[in-house]
């Protein structure tokens, strides 16, 4: 359930030079608007997709993140196929949080304190989500400066230890050795024609 927060922020704009705000700004905007059309959603839980594209996709570094599920093999993958990896990644990675997304009931998520991060390229950005009726999870965003634009995204969630790009990483490293980056491609746009389904996406008058 990544980035799932509410808090105080109401800020429009996200703020990339601060990790730690940058986390906080998406989280609120992401879980807003979710709240905000929770029975549009309820009707069309397609609309998940273009939720997560336009809140999340722009803050995070899914090109960084599909080179990182590569691992190894990134230097054996033709170069061809590189750019059709990169946009079916980035269209899994909508996908796999618009999956998560359909367990969202209005958690809130606590944030460790703010720690110095000017002369660092990368943070990690820990939070709790509290849930009354489940234990708390652990969880921990990787976010890293782009050093061109000194703009901070995001590229990995870790939730009760396990990164998600180590888990895609293992999954993929035998068929990417075995079969190549077409099979791999050909998995991940499987995922990406399945529809979204809501697993506890209540109404507005569960939410009240």
């Amino acid at each position: 359930m990544m980035f799932a927060l509410t808090s105080g922020v109401q800020a429009q704009e996200v703020n990339e030079q601060n990790p730690y705000e940058l986390v906080k700004d998406v989280a609120t905007q992401t879980f807003d608007r979710i709240k905000d059309n929770r029975d549009a959603i309820k009707a069309d839980p397609e609309m998940l997709r273009t939720i997560m594209e336009e809140e999340l996709v722009p803050h995070i570094d899914y090109q960084f993140a599909a080179f990182m599920v590569l691992g190894k093999h990134f230097k054996s993958v033709p170069k061809d196929k590189l750019g059709d990896y990169v946009s079916t990644f980035r269209k899994y990675l909508v996908t796999t949080y618009a999956s998560a997304m359909g367990y969202y009931d209005n958690q809130k998520v606590l944030f460790e304190p703010e720690t110095e991060f000017e002369d660092k390229k990368s943070v990690t950005v820990r939070a709790v989500i509290k849930d009354p009726s489940r234990p708390d999870i652990k969880i921990a965003f990787k976010v890293r400066k782009d050093g061109r634009t000194n703009q901070w995204k995001a590229y990995d969630m870790v939730a009760e230890g396990i990164s998600m790009l180590n888990s895609k990483r293992s999954e993929f490293e035998s068929i990417l050795r075995q079969d190549g980056i077409d099979e791999v491609i050909a998995i991940m746009q499987d995922k990406i024609s399945q529809p979204v389904e809501l697993k506890d996406l209540g109404s507005e008058e569960d939410a009240a």
